[in-house]
């Protein structure tokens, strides 16, 4: 019998992987300029304090790191990122639980909470990613309209009432793939409908550090008063992507669920990782970390919308305050899609906003990353989707 014969479990049956992972493929080779991926700059990457952080931790510690570790976290950790977490939600929480990049938080909240045909509710768009969990996890995923202050509340009632969700999943902050805010008197009322209804809330927050203008706003787990909202934290736009640590704030009850649901996904996250970023943490080291990626990121984000105020008429975007990403959104007839092959063969990518609607459609959109190039290439490369636009409208 020949392996064509393998039946694969159905959970694959409409999820075919990321669509930003098969466009990487495209854009591998050198001199890409791609405004696809959400990847920090090169330069945001401290690999040397990285690196001398690591070999102090392990010659303190180092028996002890080296060995099998708790689930629940690695124990200085554990201190650190409380009073972090603390701070950064601007309230006190019940419990906080070390993971494998936040992405590994939205999978261990629907390994917990999601049965086959369960409803979670999704910003429209929202990150293609995490909906890719969702699928796998055989829920529905009903789509809940925005406008450019974040979720509408009474559509948001109006969906909960409807669909009966099990979970709502939302990136209050500089959404990906918008760049927009949830206004600050929409966060309350997304608690209290929790709390009212019983939805639970993944507030997914990794770009809330990356804010160049504007004021920050409280978040929605600070309004949380009966455990319904977990809080999703990430060091990896503000550290580094490859460490792949991220953290969980919420109820000990939903965190102890998911705790078990980590023991055998991969027993711990990893001991090493943990200790450098709870010296990040102890040491004080983030505040200007931050601050000086922040003054990069700006002068790039900068650059991106000087060039797109030049785009042809019937050309819409974003203007976030923060975060890695503008939406854009060009004329009807245009289709993002069609136009990926001409700019990536000019040597320029991005991905096509589609792939970030739970129901398809919407092809006249794009999603545009400016962390990851520098000024020279922004200006390149948005003169190269400007002219293929242009040739596109004819």
């Amino acid at each position: 019998m020949t392996l064509d014969t393998l039946q694969f479990a159905h959970r694959f049956d409409s999820v075919s992987g990321s669509a930003i992972r098969e466009i990487f493929k495209l854009i591998a080779k050198p001199g890409m300029i791609s405004f696809a991926g959400g990847n920090p700059a090169k330069s945001a990457l401290p690999d040397e304090l990285c690196a001398q952080v690591a070999k102090e931790v392990l010659q303190r510690d180092g028996k002890a790191i080296l060995q099998y570790g708790a689930t629940e976290g690695y124990a200085p950790l554990l201190e650190s990122l409380h009073a972090y977490a603390e701070d950064a939600l601007g309230c006190p929480i019940d419990t906080v639980l070390p993971v494998t990049g936040s992405t590994q938080a939205m999978d261990l909240l629907c390994k917990a909470l999601i049965d086959p045909g369960d409803v979670i509710l999704v910003e429209n768009p929202t990150f293609l990613g995490n909906m890719q969990c969702m699928k796998l996890y055989q829920a529905k995923l009903v789509p809940v309209e925005s406008d450019e202050n974040g979720i509408l509340i009474d559509k948001l009632e109006e969906a909960i009432i409807k669909h009966h969700p099990k979970l709502l999943y939302t990136i209050p902050t500089f959404q990906n793939p918008t760049g927009k805010t949830l206004a600050a008197d929409r966060r309350a009322p997304i608690a209290e409908l929790a709390a009212k209804y019983g939805v639970v809330v993944a507030e997914d927050d990794p770009y809330r550090d990356l804010r160049y203008a504007g004021t920050p706003l409280p978040s929605i787990k600070s309004y949380d008063r009966d455990g319904w909202v977990v809080f999703l934290g990430s060091f990896s736009k503000i550290i580094s992507p490859g460490l792949r640590v991220g953290f969980m704030a919420g109820d000990s009850r939903i965190l102890r669920k998911c705790t078990v649901g980590k023991q055998s996904t991969d027993v711990h996250t990893s001991n090493l990782t943990q200790a450098i970023v709870d010296q990040f943490l102890r040491r004080d080291l983030l505040p200007e970390h931050i601050r000086s990626i922040c003054a990069s990121y700006k002068e790039q984000l900068d650059a991106m919308l000087e060039e797109l105020a030049s785009f042809p008429e019937g050309t819409t975007y974003t203007k976030p305050e923060g975060g890695l990403f503008i939406w854009v959104e060009l004329p009807e007839h245009l289709n993002a899609l069609d136009m990926l092959q001409t700019c990536v063969a000019r040597g320029v990518a991005y991905v096509p906003g589609t792939h970030f609607f739970a129901e398809g459609g919407h092809h006249n959109t794009l999603r545009l990353n400016f962390s990851n190039s520098t000024v020279e290439q922004i200006h390149q490369g948005m003169a190269v989707i400007r002219d293929v636009i242009a040739e596109a409208s004819k």
